[in-house]
């Protein structure tokens, strides 16, 4: 999958917006070329709180670095996902994230992973969606989405 596969994917989902950020858009620099990926289905960009999914491709200095973001051609596909299926995920609770140290390899490509920042938050990671993954992250993304939408629906009741 590519980025413009997965947020084709997404964006094909009811209510969904994909926004990638550039200069010139008032968000911030280090952010330019990442894409955030919400549930937003009346369309008004106040309304757009958290994502449900991000793309990311370039580490953040002094902040997330773990994946190694700079290689070329790499970007990391990011699934808020909940508690319950991090859980199932990677047999873990989100809680329990700190007690892992070196489970992990955050530079592998097509592997699901938990988020290298926010594991607690229960969110995974893949690399490179490709053959080993790319159904995984439609359904992650598709439960996702479904997950936002009753947040919103409860909100605005």
């Amino acid at each position: 999958m590519t980025q413009d596969d997965i947020i084709a994917f997404a964006t094909s989902l009811p209510g969904v917006v994909a926004v990638t950020a550039r200069e010139g858009d008032g968000s911030p620099e280090v952010a330019w070329g990442d894409s955030f990926i919400f549930y937003d289905p009346d369309g008004e960009e106040s309304n757009r709180r958290m994502p449900f999914a991000t793309i990311v491709v370039k580490d953040y200095d002094g902040f997330d670095t773990v994946s190694d973001l700079s290689r070329p051609g790499v970007f990391r596909l990011n699934i808020s996902v909940g508690r319950e299926a991090f859980e199932q995920q990677t047999g873990y609770s989100p809680a329990e994230h700190a007690a892992q140290p070196g489970r992990y390899d955050y530079t592998a490509i097509d592997q699901l992973i938990p988020h290298p920042v926010y594991a607690p938050q229960a969110w995974v990671s893949i690399l490179n969606p490709g053959e080993a993954t790319s159904e995984l992250a439609r359904s992650l993304l598709t439960d996702a989405h479904a997950t936002a939408a009753q947040r919103h629906d409860r909100r605005h009741a």
